[in-house]
C-alpha cells in the first residue's frame, strides 16, 4: 500500500510540473518514485520518507544548477547564440518597404516580416538595417547607417 501512495504522489507531482514548468516538482517526483521503490522492497515508512527527502534533495542539488545554466541566454553564459537570439543584432537587407506597419527583409538568407523599430522611420528596398528585436515572426529593424554599394543618398528611408 505504501508503494502505491508514493507512485500516486510521484504522478501528481509530475503532472503538476506540466502546469508550473519550473522543473522543481519533477525533482520531487523522482524522490517519490525512489520512495516507492523503497516501499516495494519492504522498507518501513520512516525509511521511505528519508529516501524521498534524500533523493529529492540530491536531484535538486545536482540537476538544478545544470538546468539553470542551460536556461540562460547564450549572451549571459558566454556561449554561441542561436535561434532568435542570434538574429537580434544582425544586419538585414530590405526587400519590400519597411515602415511601422509592415515590410519584408532578408536575414542570413531567410525572409522575415519586418517593422521599423522607430515608427518615424521607413526603409526602401536595397537598404541595409540592423535587427534590434524579434517579436514573434517579425523583426523590428533600425537604421544602421550601413551604406549599400551604389546607394544614392535620396534612397534612404
Amino acid at each position: 500500500m505504501d508503494a502505491v501512495f508514493w507512485v500516486v504522489l510521484g504522478v501528481v507531482l509530475a503532472v503538476a510540473e506540466i502546469f508550473t514548468t519550473t522543473l522543481v516538482l519533477i525533482m520531487f517526483a523522482v524522490g517519490a518514485f525512489a520512495a516507492a521503490g523503497a516501499a516495494a522492497l519492504g522498507a518501513p515508512p520512516a525509511v521511505q520518507a528519508v529516501v524521498f527527502a534524500v533523493v529529492s534533495a540530491l536531484t535538486v542539488a545536482v540537476a538544478r544548477p545544470a538546468i539553470r545554466r542551460h536556461g540562460r541566454p547564450a549572451s549571459d553564459s558566454g556561449g554561441q547564440a542561436f535561434g532568435v537570439e542570434a538574429i537580434e543584432g544582425s544586419t538585414a537587407l530590405v526587400l519590400e518597404r519597411v515602415d511601422a506597419e509592415h515590410g519584408l527583409v532578408k536575414i542570413d538568407g531567410e525572409l522575415w516580416s519586418a517593422r521599423s523599430y522607430d515608427a518615424t522611420q521607413s526603409f526602401v528596398p536595397g537598404r541595409r538595417v540592423r535587427v534590434i528585436k524579434v517579436q514573434g515572426a517579425t523583426a523590428l529593424v533600425w537604421d544602421d547607417d550601413i551604406s549599400t554599394p551604389g546607394e544614392l543618398p535620396e534612397a534612404r528611408g
